[in-house]
């Protein structure tokens, strides 16, 4: 598969940059404190100003207008916050830790604006209490912890408001919301239907009811088809259930892409 290649990979120079670069990193946030204790990932914040760079050598290299037209009319993919929402339960006031996320996600979209980004797909926060991780750490069992759930409901609500602000008062922007969580969601209640078998154990794991106490290692179990289940590791989604949702964001309807899908966005 031909993936797009990361922003720190000596080898994105040249003209591959002009088909675009990703700025990924595993753990990172919203927040610059998010994902600390994980090691030391790129925050959001560390992102833009490394696509800020990249902005810069794509005008030495084609020129200013040539490159104001190509990123006018790129794709810009921002699937972020999920860590931050795991970090909002230990927040002495959820909304009061939500309001200061949105306020910091409004300055970095904004900051993509300005570098000249104008369709970007943005997801919301997923259903981080039925990730392994969750429910063994709640001992919740077979059931999703709940008030995790309403913490990322909350965020969603506030996050697609500031979508359609941001659209409203951006000059030409174009944002899409992504609801992650109804995808999740759709896959979790209707697993079978798609070809899971097991929608609530970790595939990669080492240890607890769901699987989801340790991060997935070379000293960890897998299981013998990765396809059958939802969950790659205590946090993550498989290939395959990666897959199922790709698809619905390129082409689904208002139900999970909003106020249309990444398809018309691109021919937009």
């Amino acid at each position: 598969m031909n993936f797009t290649p990361p922003y720190l990979n000596p080898n994105t120079t040249g003209d591959v940059v002009l088909k675009g670069v990703n700025y990924a990193s595993s753990g990172s946030g919203i927040l610059n404190s998010t994902g600390v204790v994980l090691g030391a990932p790129i925050s959001m914040d560390e992102q833009i100003n490394n696509f800020a760079k990249t902005r810069q050598y794509i005008s030495s290299r084609i020129g200013e207008p040539a490159a104001q037209q190509l990123l006018t009319q790129a794709l810009y993919l921002v699937a972020i916050g999920a860590n931050d929402l795991f970090s909002a339960e230990a927040s002495t006031s959820h909304d009061t830790y939500l309001d200061k996320l949105i306020s910091k996600f409004k300055s970095q979209l904004t900051a993509l604006y300005d570098l000249d980004a104008r369709k970007i797909i943005v997801t919301n926060g997923p259903m981080v209490g039925c990730t392994p991780f969750e429910r063994d750490l709640h001992q919740s069992g077979d059931a999703c912890v709940d008030f995790l759930n309403d913490i990322a409901k909350s965020y969603n609500i506030k996050l697609k408001s500031l979508l359609l602000e941001l659209t409203t008062n951006l000059a030409g922007s174009k944002f899409v919301y992504v609801d992650a969580y109804a995808l999740l969601e759709n896959i979790l209640q209707n697993y079978t239907s798609y070809g899971f078998e097991n929608e609530k154990f970790a595939c990669c794991q080492v240890v607890g009811e769901n699987g989801g106490l340790v991060p997935c290692g070379s000293f960890s179990r897998v299981c013998p088809d990765r396809s059958k289940y939802v969950f790659w590791d205590p946090f993550h989604p498989t290939d395959s259930a990666n897959e199922i949702m790709a698809k619905i964001i390129l082409d689904g309807d208002l139900n999970y892409v909003s106020p249309m899908n990444v398809r018309q966005l691109a021919n937009s």
